[in-house]
């Protein structure tokens, strides 16, 4: 899929419906729905064997969000980052944010 630039940032975007949520978790395994309230986030733990590796992670998904100007949640602990994504000024989930999630698994995978 071509990168994209933060469309889900703007106030006009359009939110995924619940059906087509569950058809981009088809093709983004290993992330799973977690809502926040009425909000819904996709959220992935990734695990590591140490904090240096654990934060070196951080910081290459850091890289990523900043350069396409759309920004996850990190939580970085030893040996682990939970990375999880949603567009904050629509208040759910656009297809950017599995783009971003499926980009962050390339990540790990380096």
């Amino acid at each position: 899929m071509p990168d994209k630039v933060c469309e889900a940032c703007r106030e006009d975007a359009e939110s995924l419906s619940d059906e087509a949520i569950q058809q981009e978790l088809v093709k983004t395994p290993g992330w799973d729905l977690k809502p926040r309230g009425d909000i819904p986030v996709i959220s992935r733990r990734y695990e590591f064997d140490d904090f240096v590796s654990a934060l070196a992670f951080t910081n290459k998904v850091g890289a990523l969000a900043e350069g396409k100007g759309h920004h996850p949640e990190l939580i970085t602990e030893w040996g682990a980052v939970t990375v999880s994504w949603w567009s904050h000024r629509i208040r759910g989930l656009h297809e950017l944010d599995f783009v971003m999630a499926r980009q962050t698994d390339t990540l790990a995978d380096a």
